[in-house]
């Protein structure tokens, strides 16, 4: 069972406009799985097991505003809730964490230096998209010019998610060698990008992760 692992999983909640679904490669003109009103398929990853969601927002992750309401609907589900999407500012981090997020997740806005944020503490995930090496921003649709092994080198051990954009939403297995790296620069590691099974879950275990972030192969299963 997915939520018997060795490590946390934590399901993605990802939502266009006023639905949840799956893209490939964070390509916004390429949705290879619908999974209907997002709150309704929090409640049913809760009722599976699962004891976290990971909620983005997809439209602010492009347009860098934050729907506070959006994670109150699914926070009052009564689990805590990993928002992510549009995080420009430490006001819109508050926001969530106000509107019932225990975690919110920064890419954009962390980049080239996140210190100014780590006064969030542990409600703080930094978020490391990855491509050919090169972090990805504003929903991976442009390059930041940094690289992977820079950026892991300023996050001071901070809890990171990692995603292989080129692996999400493809069911082509995990980037090991990627979430390897993380660990032993000492980053706690949520790792995100093409687990397709329970075996790439014990896989990613095995390589360091603390959770395994699943989208896709949890709506088709």
């Amino acid at each position: 069972m997915w939520y018997e692992e060795a490590i946390e999983v934590i399901p993605a909640v990802d939502v266009l406009g006023t639905d949840a679904v799956r893209l490939e490669q964070g390509d916004y003109e390429s949705v290879v799985a619908q999974g209907g009103d997002p709150v309704g398929l929090a409640r049913r990853w809760v009722e599976a097991g699962a004891r976290r969601i990971h909620l983005v927002d997809l439209d602010g992750a492009r347009s860098g505003r934050v729907r506070p309401e959006l994670v109150r609907t699914v926070a009052e589900i009564g689990v805590p809730v990993q928002a992510s999407g549009g995080i420009r500012s430490l006001d819109d981090a508050r926001a969530l964490l106000d509107a019932g997020a225990d975690r919110v997740v920064v890419g954009t806005a962390a980049w080239p230096d996140p210190q100014p944020w780590f006064e969030l503490g542990d409600a703080l995930v930094l978020a490391l998209d990855v491509r050919d090496g090169e972090l990805r921003a504003a929903g991976w649709t442009v390059g930041t010019g940094l690289r992977y092994e820079d950026a892991l080198a300023r996050s001071l051990g901070r809890r990171l998610l990692v995603t292989a954009i080129d692996r999400d939403g493809t069911l082509s297995g995990p980037d090991l060698a990627l979430v390897r790296q993380a660990v032993e620069a000492g980053g706690r590691v949520l790792a995100a990008g093409g687990i397709r099974s329970t075996d790439d879950v014990a896989a990613l275990a095995v390589a360091g992760a603390e959770a395994a972030i699943v989208g896709r192969a949890l709506l088709i299963a």
